[in-house]
């Protein structure tokens, strides 16, 4: 007796080999069977045909920062995601004054009981705040063991390895040499090290260099985060030079992959376009910068200088204020334009002060062509770098939290042929799986989790859009996660069976 069995499906296992028809039966969460099968089951699905592959495991996001006040994950489920990685970017949830230590914030997730099974790294930025605050000085060598050590538990307390923003204070004050020393201190755990590298425009070159650097000496596998190129000049030419450069460290065994968002625009703080020198001492006192006269007149012409021809690009995502609603969705120039034809910088500083530093910037910063050349790469799988949002979410929040995974089958893979579904699902998937180590997700298969999709190919959409994001995707019939049915036909069923995931 199953609990659930999915028949007539063309089951794509994740595996990358071709689909085939069959069925798939559920016990106790997991996977009982594959294959033709029979027998009685409390519920039974007949797919007509329609695809069935393992649920998408979303590499590189943000949940941990939301999940606990969004534990339904609309934007996740709807999408076809069914596990999330947070604590990219440098920053994680711990070790925190909320969160003291990584077992805590883990608790935490698992009481929220969320839709999605979730995991974690370990931030470099937070552990350097924990132990230097924002401090740009060099990390003495007592400095560097007390991050070592605050590394180390974390990956004992359960995380998948550590995580850089190399463009946010405080990680962007670190050398490489300490990034080396606190990142090889998870080498022993097993664990992974993720980079946002210093610069992905005139020097992305320099930073695979250094990312490269750093994994070999460290003795880590690399995970190279959201890769692309945003200074124009390069466009079509760098991302060529950074791929030969990963393909010659794999085949000189060094264990690199990439993921990436299928977008032309990114997103991130509008205090981001703040020179990082203004933020020593905390956001506090970069604000308090921003109010001096002096000070804010060199960082202006440094923010102009460094984005000239930019700030068109960079439109106002989400503001706290009533007051600033109306720039949501606008430019920094457009917005400048308004005000009478106020300085750019002046304008985005402004913006940053009347927030208090709560306000989300979208940034068009890159071309197809190179989006399309690194994802046919075959070590390079989607990661949204979104988080877990509800439908009702205030703003114009990028699309990718909604519909990065669509995107990438519907889009890149059905209409542009850039490979074949059963590639797709496998960077999804499989590939995902196997850079944290699971064993039991991320293939269909005899005794794995049944995290579970079901969609038709055809109709497959990536509806949310730059206009309109808060979307549910169509063409994603159901998401299983843990065998339990959590979306069905563009709607939450109400389910939290995730699970938190842990380093083992």
């Amino acid at each position: 007796m199953y609990d659930l069995l999915i028949k007539n499906a063309r089951v794509i296992d994740g595996t990358g080999a071709p689909w085939y028809y069959g069925d798939v039966a559920v016990k106790d969460g997991k996977i009982a069977a594959v294959g033709k099968l029979s027998g009685d089951a409390a519920e039974t699905v007949d797919a007509g045909g329609l695809y069935l592959t393992p649920g998408f495991i979303d590499i590189h996001s943000h949940s941990d920062d939301s999940i606990i006040g969004c534990p339904t994950a609309e934007s996740r489920i709807l999408q076809g995601v069914t596990t999330d990685v947070g604590g990219n970017c440098g920053g994680s949830e711990a070790p925190s004054g909320t969160y003291p230590s990584m077992a805590d914030f883990l608790s935490a997730v698992e009481q929220a009981r969320p839709s999605i099974n979730s995991a974690t790294l370990v931030g470099h930025g937070t552990v350097r705040k924990a132990v230097m605050g924002y401090s740009r000085e060099e990390a003495t060598d007592g400095q560097i063991a007390d991050m070592q050590a605050l590394t180390a538990k974390a990956m004992e307390d359960g995380a998948f390895g550590i995580s850089t923003g190399l463009i946010y204070p405080p990680s962007c004050y670190s050398t490489t040499d300490e990034l080396v020393r606190v990142v090889s201190a998870v080498a022993p755990y097993g664990g992974y090290y993720a980079t946002h590298m210093r610069n992905e425009s005139f020097d992305v070159v320099k930073s695979v260099e250094e990312a490269l650097h750093v994994a070999k000496e460290a003795g880590v596998r690399l995970q190279i985060s959201h890769h692309k190129v945003t200074h124009k000049a390069d466009w079509q030419v760098s991302c060529k030079t950074t791929v030969a450069m990963i393909e010659r460290a794999r085949r000189q065994g060094l264990d690199v992959t990439c993921d990436q968002y299928p977008y032309r625009a990114s997103a991130t703080s509008m205090s981001s376009n703040v020179p990082s020198w203004a933020f020593e001492g905390g956001v506090d006192a970069m604000l308090a910068r921003l109010r001096d006269h002096e000070t804010r007149a060199v960082l202006r012409e440094q923010s102009n200088a460094s984005h000239e021809g930019r700030w068109c690009d960079i439109y106002v995502a989400h503001v706290h204020t009533e007051k600033n609603q109306w720039m949501v969705g606008k430019s920094i120039t457009d917005i400048a334009e308004a005000l009478g034809g106020k300085d750019p910088a002046d304008t985005c500083f402004d913006i940053v002060l009347d927030e208090n530093n709560h306000v989300g910037e979208i940034n068009f910063g890159m071309c197809e062509e190179d989006i399309e050349y690194i994802m046919s790469r075959p070590f390079v799988m989607p990661g949204s770098d979104g988080e877990a949002m509800p439908l009702t979410a205030p703003g114009k929040p990028h699309p990718r939290n909604y519909g990065t995974f669509v995107r990438v089958l519907a889009h890149y893979c059905r209409d542009r042929g850039l490979f074949p579904l059963e590639t797709a699902v496998q960077k999804m998937t499989a590939l995902p799986a196997s850079r944290l180590g699971l064993t039991d997700r991320g293939v269909l298969k005899e005794g794995m989790w049944a995290d579970l999709v079901l969609f038709d190919v055809e109709k497959l959409r990536d509806d949310p859009d730059f206009l309109n994001p808060q979307q549910a995707c169509s063409g994603i019939r159901r998401v299983y996660v843990n065998g339990v049915l959590t979306g069905l036909e563009g709607k939450h069923t109400g389910a939290r069976a995730g699970h938190v995931l842990r380093k083992k």
